[in-house]
Order: structure tokens, then sequence, then C-alpha cells
């Protein structure tokens, strides 16, 4: 499988990701952040899942401008649409989905920190985690990161999260991009800290392809 991981700027027409979807067409996924969309762009978001045959996971914010989780599959039929969980409060539910025969788990933003309350009683064998904005302290970072790690190891399952390349936490004037790749032993596959480029993860060599934004937006 191809996964492309991105990490736009907050954005308002899904600009960055129509480009990369179209620019990849051997990707098999497109994994982008929490809130990164709208609940208007449901429609869209399935169309272009269908059109490239890809699965697209990301969040948006509904009509009360709340947080959910979105799954679409390569059909572009939504297999995972629920609310994030609250910073009080045990974990929403559902944790996982099943994706063209692949079983998956899915935690939006902090709820990482809950993970394996959701994870425990599921075979899982990739696990998404999209950040709304980046973190917003090196120790933040570190213990995201390493709860990423953890979860990965004790679930034997592929770890991917990614945040936006702009925004901070509740407007603390500071951001660090995230995004990162633990395999299933708990490797790290790559860590991507202040450096917002897409990457495109191929899960069968574990290899890794840096994008250029800038030559995809002059390829189109």
């Amino acid at each position: 499988m191809k996964i492309l991981i991105g990490q736009p700027k907050q954005e308002t027409q899904l600009e960055q990701l129509r480009r990369e979807i179209a620019a990849h067409a051997d990707i098999d996924l497109l994994l982008y952040p929490e809130g990164y969309c709208r609940h208007t762009d449901l429609e869209t978001l399935c169309q272009l899942a269908k059109q490239y045959a890809t699965i697209i996971v990301t969040g948006y914010r509904n009509a009360d401008r709340l947080d959910q989780a979105l799954i679409i599959d390569a059909a572009g039929d939504i297999v995972l649409d629920r609310a994030k969980t609250p910073e009080a409060g045990p974990l929403y539910t559902p944790s996982t989905a099943v994706i063209d025969g692949q079983s998956t788990g899915y935690l939006l933003c902090r709820e990482i920190f809950l993970g394996l309350d959701g994870l425990k009683n599921d075979n899982v064998d990739l696990i998404f985690n999209p950040i709304g904005v980046g973190m917003f302290s090196e120790e933040q970072y570190a213990d995201w990161s390493g709860e990423a790690q953890k979860i990965s190891h004790q679930q034997s399952a592929l770890f991917l999260g990614t945040s936006h390349a702009d925004g901070s936490y509740r407007n603390c004037g500071f951001s660090i991009p995230t995004a990162f790749a633990f395999d299933a032993t708990g490797e790290a596959i790559f860590l991507s800290k202040d450096d917002p480029r897409t990457r495109i993860l191929d899960t069968v060599t574990k290899t890794v392809e840096i994008v250029d934004v800038s030559s995809v937006e002059q390829t189109l």
C-alpha cells in the first residue's frame, strides 16, 4: 500500500488535497489532519475518493464547528463518521473501521492518550492519528510521539499521524508541524518535526518519498 501523508496549511477549498490526489494516481490512501475540511466538503471528498479510487482519512468540522472523525473508502462511501472525544470523559467510539477488508484504528487528535481503551479488544493492522495543529512544545512532541510508538508496539500495527503545517494550540503562538510513522514493532519509519513537506510511505518496502509541493503545483 502507498500512503500519502500530508501536512497542509489550514485552507477552505481543499486546495492541497485536490492537487496531491490528482498528482499521485498510484497512492492507495491519503491521510490529512483533524479539522482539515468542513461538513459542506463531504460530498466533494466522496467524489474525489471515488474518482481516484483512493481512501481518504481526515477530520472535519460539522455544522456546529465541532470536530468529527472521517474515513471515506475508495468507492466513495463514508465508513467512519463520529464526534471527537471531549477533553474530559471517556473515549468516544468506534475507534476502528474496516476499509476494503482491512481492519484499521482511528484516534482523533488527543484521543491518542486514551487510545488503548478503544483498541485493546480489536486486532488492527493500521492506526491513524489526524492531529489539528502542531505541537506547542518540545515536551508535548516527545509525549505524543512516544504514545504513538507505545500503541503501535502494543497493537502490532502501523501507526501514522499528521498535523496541519500552520496554526497553534489555542492560539498560544507556537507550533511545531508534526508527522510520523511507526511500524508494527514500534520502530520509527520517519519522524517529521517542523518540516511540513508531504511524504508517501510504501508499507511494503517501508520507504518514504518526500514530495516537493511546489513541484506538484507546477505540473498541474
